[in-house]
């Protein structure tokens, strides 16, 4: 086998994913104020977060060993980490109960493709890049405050570690809605999950006893946004920390793929 054989599958789906973007866009801009409003509405709950943080900060200098600039970078970095995940996967999570319920999933199941990439992929929120890009700017400018030099592979980590958390919240999501192929509509679920997003924006120091077990090894939330900035701002107290956050995404990615193939195998078409 030559090397056109191995990369001919990863062109194909690249030309597809390319082509779900395509009727992304059109679908977005046929309904522009949406979109706007979509996104002044994030941009005001994200400005709420950071006057959150202020007003903490306003009564005590540290938050066990976090200062105010270095949660105001890990607000920003679990934000960006957020945006990403809304404008790649949220619709797509929470329209699989749709596709059950209305037959649409018997149609993908028939397609040549992998069902997954498509139900995962299918739709691009774009409104949740141009959010994630505000997140960036709050992250760049608290670390001015905190004059912060990284070197260039303690960006590049940073950026692969947000790439490791944003698994994790697709995997738990993507599990949680499968449990649509037994409830038929998962949504509450789904969206509950989507409501703990809010744990990855405090400190690690803040949580302790069974609540932070629970949210470090069952589902790894405070992991998410604290391990990259750890790396970034040089607070990192052992490798392990890493080790763990890619222990825990390779898990839950493992654990949404068994269910899902489980959940198929259920799945006797909504004809039926």
């Amino acid at each position: 086998m030559n090397d056109a054989d191995i990369l001919a599958p990863f062109i194909r789906y690249l030309g597809l994913y390319a082509a779900l973007w395509k009727n992304s866009v059109a679908r977005e801009m046929g309904f522009k104020s949406n979109f706007l409003l979509w996104i002044v509405v994030e941009l005001l709950w994200f400005g709420l977060q950071l006057t959150f943080m202020t007003v903490i900060y306003s009564h005590t200098e540290r938050i066990g060993t976090w200062t105010k600039w270095e949660v105001v970078l890990l607000v920003g970095a679990a934000h960006f980490i957020q945006q990403i995940f809304t404008a790649l996967f949220l619709v797509n999570c929470t329209q699989l109960s749709e596709h059950i319920r209305t037959g649409k999933l018997d149609f993908m199941l028939l397609l040549p493709i992998n069902t997954r990439f498509l139900v995962s992929l299918r739709q691009v929120d774009l409104g949740g890049f141009i959010n994630a890009a505000s997140a960036v700017g709050v992250m760049i400018y608290a670390a001015r405050e905190l004059h912060l030099t990284p070197s260039a592979a303690q960006v590049a980590g940073f950026v692969a570690l947000c790439a490791v958390s944003l698994l994790i919240h697709y995997s738990l999501m993507f599990l949680l809605a499968a449990f649509s192929f037994w409830t038929v509509k998962a949504q509450g679920i789904v969206w509950g999950y989507y409501s703990l997003f809010n744990i990855a924006r405090m400190p690690d120091a803040a949580f302790h006893g069974p609540f932070k077990a629970v949210f470090t090894f069952v589902v790894p939330i405070i992991l998410v946004a604290n391990v990259p900035v750890k790396l970034l701002t040089n607070k990192l107290e052992s490798p392990w920390e890493i080790a763990l956050l890619l222990t825990m995404a390779l898990a839950c990615f493992a654990a949404s793929e068994l269910f899902w193939r489980q959940s198929l195998r259920r799945y006797t078409s909504a004809s039926s």
